[in-house]
């Protein structure tokens, strides 16, 4: 059983790379401190449970918050084509060119295929680990990374035109 004190240093300690992971769940930095932070409040509840080794546990509770965000039918902002703003927004992470594209298709997988490669690729956790966190089997994590690969792969956006375009026609 672990002791609350243990809690702050714990979040101390691992919050940047948990709000990396909440931040590539969601696309959205203001929206993946939110989803940190309620994170955080559910596991804080259930710390005394939590067993030696917490980072799957909370990895598991911010995959599961994101998804039931998801989920939900209304939504407190609707996103538009053109914000109403006309503040430019800086790059917070120099994000280059490339990565912008690679984010923007990542944040066109479904939900759980963008948790499956968030979960596998970025936080390089072994496919067990993954399918514990997302409450599935191993083979249901390797499908679901194959599907979300494949659709990265034929995405016109990232695959060159040639290669979209047949991989496209062969599939439609």
């Amino acid at each position: 059983m672990r002791d609350k004190s243990d809690f702050v240093a714990y979040v101390e300690a691992r919050s940047p790379r948990l709000l990396r992971t909440a931040y590539l769940l969601c696309r959205d930095w203001a929206q993946a401190e939110d989803l940190l932070q309620t994170a955080l409040v559910r596991v804080w509840r259930a710390w005394g449970r939590v067993g030696e080794h917490p980072d799957a546990y909370v990895a598991r509770v911010l995959v599961n918050t994101h998804l039931s965000w998801r989920r939900r039918f209304w939504r407190r902002e609707l996103p538009t084509d053109a914000p109403p703003e006309t503040v430019v927004p800086h790059d917070t992470i120099g994000m280059t060119d490339e990565r912008a594209v690679l984010w923007a298709a990542l944040g066109r997988l479904p939900p759980r295929q963008r948790a499956v490669l968030v979960l596998r690729f970025f936080e390089d956790l072994p496919e067990s680990a993954v399918a514990e966190i997302l409450n599935c089997s191993i083979g249901t994590v390797k499908s679901q990374s194959s599907k979300a690969l494949a659709k990265l792969r034929i995405d016109p956006e990232i695959a060159p035109p040639a290669v979209a375009s047949r991989t496209k026609g062969e599939l439609g």
